[in-house]
C-alpha cells in the first residue's frame, strides 16, 4: 500500500526539519571566531583526560566521573573514549566512541568530532597547559565548553581561574559546573 502525495511530502518535511535541528546543534554556524592555541603536540594529547568541569550537553547532564580518551589512529583521525557514569558515582556507566578529525593540521588545535555521520562537531582546543596537564575545549557557537585536566582532583582556585578564562573568550561563565571527580579511581582506558 502506498502513501498518498501530502503524507510522503509530510514525511520529507519532517525528516529536513529534524536533520536540520541535529545541524545547527552540532555544526558551527556563525559567531565571533574563536582562536586556538598555537600548536598541539598530537602524541603529547594523547591519553586520558578527566572532565572536570563543563557547560554540559544534554547527554551530559548529570554525569560523574566523566573521562575523555584519545588515541590517535594511524590514518591521523582520534579514536575518542568517553565515559561516565549517570547521576551518581555508582551510577549507570554510559561509553560513547566518537571519532576526532584534525581540521587544522598546521595547528592541530581545531578538530571535527564525529558521534554520527556525516556530522562533526566544532571542537577547539582554545586553552593547553605547557605541560598538558590542563586544557580548555570551546566552540566558536560558545555554547559548550570542558575544562579537562590530567587528574581528578581540582581546586576551587584553579576552577575561578578557568571560569575567569572561559568569561574572556566569550562564554557565559556562569553556566559552568564542576563534573563530580572520584579521586581515587582509575580512568577508562581508550580502545584500540
Amino acid at each position: 500500500m502506498t502513501s498518498p502525495p501530502r503524507l510522503k511530502h509530510l514525511g520529507r518535511a519532517l525528516l529536513l526539519a529534524a536533520s536540520s535541528l541535529i545541524l545547527s546543534a552540532c555544526v558551527e554556524t556563525g559567531g565571533e571566531p574563536m582562536d586556538t592555541v598555537k600548536q598541539v603536540d598530537l602524541e603529547r594529547f594523547m591519553g586520558d583526560w578527566y572532565v572536570v568541569a563543563n557547560i554540559p550537553t544534554f547527554v551530559e547532564k548529570g554525569a560523574y566521573n566523566a573521562v575523555e580518551s584519545y588515541a590517535l589512529n594511524p590514518d591521523g583521525t582520534i579514536a575518542t573514549t568517553f565515559t561516565f557514569n549517570k547521576d551518581a558515582f555508582d551510577g549507570a556507566q554510559k561509553v560513547y566512541h566518537p571519532k576526532g578529525f584534525v581540521l587544522d593540521t598546521s595547528t592541530n588545535a581545531h578538530w571535527g568530532m564525529q558521534f554520527i555521520w556525516p556530522i562533526k562537531a566544532d571542537y577547539r582546543i582554545v586553552y593547553l597547559d605547557p605541560d598538558y596537564q590542563l586544557t580548555v575545549i570551546g566552540r566558536a557557537k560558545r555554547d559548550y565548553v570542558w575544562v579537562m585536566a590530567r587528574q581528578p582532583a581540582f581546586s576551587d582556585a584553579e576552577l575561578q581561574r578557568m571560569r575567569d578564562f572561559i568569561a574572556s573568550i566569550g562564554y557565559d561563565a556562569t553556566k559552568l559546573e564542576r563534573v563530580p571527580q572520584q579521586t581515587e579511581r582509575a580512568p577508562t582506558k581508550p580502545e584500540g
